[in-house]
C-alpha cells in the first residue's frame, strides 16, 4: 500500500495540515499568494507547519535550510545567492487525465493561481499520457502565442518537456486505426513547434515538494 503524504498549508483559505491532495486544493486553489508543500510523514509535516513556510516554502526536500546569504556561503552555481524556487504563479498549468496508458486521453489548461481551466480537449478515444502531456504542452503555447502572452507553462511530464524541446514525440504507440485521432494531433503539433518561435518558459512542475499540479484529474 503506498504512502500517503502530508500536506501543509501556512497561507490558504484554512491553514493547517491535510491528508489528501484533494483537501490541500480547496484551501489553495482560489487564494492569491498560497503558500503550501508535501511531506512524507505527520511528524514532518507538523514541524514545518509550526516553524512557518519562510524556512520549507521553495526548497527541495523536507527540512528547513538557511538562505546562503544569510549562512555567508554561496548559492548553487548558476543562481544568486540565497534564491530559492517558488512557483510562478502568473502562469498555465497542465495535465492529462486516462482511462488506463494507452486509452482513453484527455487533457486541459488551467490558471496556476486560481485553478480556473483555460481550455480542455478530449477525450481522445487512445493515447498515452505522455502524448496528452505533450499536446497540452503546445496547446498552451499556441494559445499564448495567439495572445502574445509572455506567462511560463508548467508540465509534471519530463518526457513531454524533453519532445517538446526537440520539436518531436519519441513514442511507441502504435500508429493504426484506434490512435488516428491523437496522431493527427501530434503531427500537427510537432508542425506547429517547427514553425513558430515563443519566449515563454516551459518549466517541470516539482511535485514532491510543491504537492500535485494544478490542473491534476485526480485519478491516480
Amino acid at each position: 500500500m503506498a504512502k500517503g503524504k502530508f500536506y501543509v498549508v501556512w497561507v490558504g483559505a484554512r491553514p493547517g495540515i491535510y491528508t489528501s491532495w484533494a483537501e490541500c486544493q480547496q484551501q489553495v486553489n482560489h487564494s492569491a499568494g498560497a503558500k503550501y508543500k508535501a511531506f512524507a510523514t505527520r511528524a514532518e509535516a507538523e514541524q514545518a507547519y509550526a516553524a512557518g513556510w519562510k524556512g520549507y516554502w521553495g526548497q527541495s526536500g523536507s527540512a528547513p535550510k538557511k538562505k546562503a546569504a544569510e549562512s555567508g556561503k554561496k548559492g548553487t552555481e548558476g543562481s544568486p545567492p540565497g534564491s530559492l524556487e517558488e512557483i510562478d504563479y502568473d502562469s498555465i498549468s497542465v495535465d492529462v487525465g486516462t482511462r488506463g496508458n494507452p486509452g482513453p486521453v484527455e487533457y486541459k489548461g488551467v490558471d496556476t493561481r486560481t485553478g480556473s481551466i483555460i481550455f480542455s480537449k478530449g477525450p481522445i478515444a487512445k493515447g498515452t499520457n505522455n502524448l496528452g502531456e505533450f499536446l497540452a504542452i503546445v496547446h498552451a503555447l499556441a494559445y499564448l502565442h495567439q495572445l502574445g502572452d509572455s506567462r511560463s507553462i508548467y508540465s509534471d511530464s519530463a518526457n513531454a518537456l524533453k519532445w517538446v524541446k526537440q520539436k518531436k514525440v519519441s513514442s511507441t504507440l502504435p500508429r493504426d486505426s484506434s490512435t488516428t485521432e491523437i496522431w493527427e494531433l501530434i503531427d500537427r503539433a510537432e508542425a506547429w513547434l517547427r514553425t513558430h518561435t515563443y519566449s515563454n518558459k516551459v518549466l517541470k512542475w516539482q511535485t514532491r515538494e510543491w504537492g500535485e499540479i494544478k490542473a491534476d484529474y485526480g485519478r491516480k
